[in-house]
């Protein structure tokens, strides 16, 4: 399902319309990506999920091609992690 999809499917379930409805996804996605690129803070979706900031420590890695060490340096990665209730739904 693309975004234009969704859009579509709010507006038709609301009766609000399209460019309202992408303007609040568009606020909505920029407000998720702000507080865990920005600020490293998670964000908590009850009944959905919690988008989260994975800290990846530094470490070393070979290539193995040419035989030599490289560092990768530590960083921070998003993450979704699904809440109990959607998991079980997806499993029926």
């Amino acid at each position: 399902m693309t975004k234009a999809e969704i859009v579509n499917a709010i507006a038709l379930r609301t009766g609000v319309g399209k460019p309202e409805v992408s303007a609040t996804i568009e606020a909505l996605m920029d407000e998720i990506r702000n507080s865990l690129a920005v600020n490293k803070e998670n964000v908590y979706l009850r009944g959905f999920g919690s988008f989260i900031v994975k800290h990846r420590a530094q470490k070393t890695a070979r290539n193995i091609s040419k035989n030599t060490t490289l560092v990768i340096e530590a960083h921070d990665l998003p993450a979704f992690k699904p809440c109990k209730s959607f998991i079980e739904k997806m499993g029926k």
